[in-house]
């Protein structure tokens, strides 16, 4: 019956059903049929929801929320600007340093994009920049927010495995400044070899400190989450909560944008955007129990450890499942669905969970930059008004430093878990 549970999902799937009741369906179907009593399945999806950890979700997606309304995103791309727009790509590289400040706040990928996106396609386009090039390294870059904390995909990944969510979101920055540093050289080629337009002169040490002071507060942010998570002062969840509270405190006092109608706007906004999220870990909770129950996480686990044993060789066989995986199925859906059937058998051989929840996570924020279902490249084709197949032309080359970072992060294990170890 799980076989015959993931093969409804899938015929759902490709038939056009969106993916909560693809995967609701056959929950249901299953439940009746084996005359387990109805109420099992409030008590499953209850159950996948009571969970401490998942209220940091809502909470970093309104701070992405409220940054966005209360001016935060302009002045950090302005010092970004003042900082490396004279470096060869300019605003290219502007865009990218920046997405790695703003990622420190938002925790998503379309986060990135739909804010601080907006703001920098427009700067480019206006500097010169073509727009499917501009939409390229906006997509790229926002690669990172989910890696680097805080991160929203990371946070459902522990819940799911029961990882330290603190770990995960230690272990994804070294791995975050190594993707930002080989887009950056990336885009330092390609601005050569095109002679792409940059700021005209370096800048001075009091234009730096003019640019610093006013988006120095906003900064601030993630180092007080980090370095609390990493003193152990607050937990994941409690971080989200200090981290939105010092938010409203600094766009209330500091830039003195924040209004009611901005608050409430946000308010709206994370609603919208957590049901989303909810209604498929309710779902997927109620389909992954049911796997459980079938055992499919142990017979898939003798089925694969039959073809390979040693760890490396179920890493690429984790990489080239969750890439895969990536294409099809948004990041929630995918690590609901997924890790639980692929993570027990590579923990199992030897694989640390940490180290596998990193790159799980890095695989499926590939995935929003390949079709079909690539959501990256819809909301950057839209922002920057170009067509699909340009975007994805002028991606070509940013697909080799984000290969790159996958294969490091496969092989240098100790590299990305040498932060997390400080902490165990």
């Amino acid at each position: 019956m799980g076989l015959v549970l993931i093969f409804l999902f899938l015929i759902l799937f490709m038939l056009g059903v969106r993916v909560v009741y693809a995967i609701l369906l056959p929950s249901i179907l299953y439940v009746f049929m084996e005359g387990l009593p109805p109420g099992m399945l409030a008590q499953r999806v209850t159950y996948a929801l009571d969970s401490f950890p998942l209220v940091a979700v809502p909470v970093f997606i309104f701070v992405g929320n409220l940054m966005n309304l209360s001016g935060v995103t302009d002045r950090i791309f302005k010092f970004a600007d003042t900082l490396v727009g004279r470096v060869p790509g300019g605003l290219a590289q502007v865009n990218i340093f920046s997405s790695l400040i703003f990622s420190g706040m938002s925790g998503a990928a379309l986060a990135d994009i739909g804010g601080l996106g907006r703001i920098e396609i427009d700067a480019m386009k206006k500097r010169g920049f073509s727009g499917p090039f501009a939409g390229a390294v906006t997509a790229a870059s926002a690669v990172v927010g989910p890696i680097f904390p805080p991160s929203i995909p990371l946070i459902v990944y522990g819940s799911v495995t029961s990882v330290s969510i603190i770990q995960l979101l230690i272990a994804g920055i070294v791995p975050a400044l190594i993707c930002i540093g080989l887009l950056m050289l990336t885009a330092f080629v390609i601005a050569l070899v095109q002679d792409m337009p940059r700021a005209e002169r370096w800048p001075g040490v009091g234009e730096v400190f003019t640019a610093l002071w006013p988006a120095l507060p906003a900064m601030l942010a993630p180092v007080l989450m980090i370095a609390g998570m990493m003193l152990g002062w607050f937990t994941p969840t409690e971080a989200a909560s200090v981290t939105a509270v010092y938010v409203i405190l600094i766009a209330l006092f500091f830039y003195r944008e924040l209004t009611w109608a901005h608050l409430w706007t946000a308010t709206v906004n994370t609603a919208l955007s957590t049901s989303a999220i909810l209604i498929i870990v309710a779902a997927a909770s109620m389909f992954g129990w049911i796997l459980a129950v079938e055992q499919i996480p142990q017979d898939f686990a003798k089925f694969i450890l039959q073809f390979a044993s040693s760890p490396i060789v179920l890493l690429l066989i984790a990489n080239l499942i969750f890439f895969v995986a990536g294409m099809f199925l948004d990041s929630t859906t995918a690590t609901l669905l997924v890790v639980p059937i692929i993570a027990p058998p590579l923990v199992a051989a030897g694989i640390d969970p940490v180290h596998l929840g990193i790159i799980v996570i890095f695989n499926l924020m590939l995935g929003l930059l390949t079709p079909p279902m690539g959501l990256s490249l819809f909301l950057v084709s839209s922002i920057a008004k170009v067509s699909l197949r340009q975007l994805l032309v002028a991606l070509l080359p940013f697909y080799v430093p984000l290969l790159l970072c996958l294969g490091i992060i496969t092989f240098a294990e100790d590299l990305v878990l040498w932060l997390p170890r400080m902490l165990r």
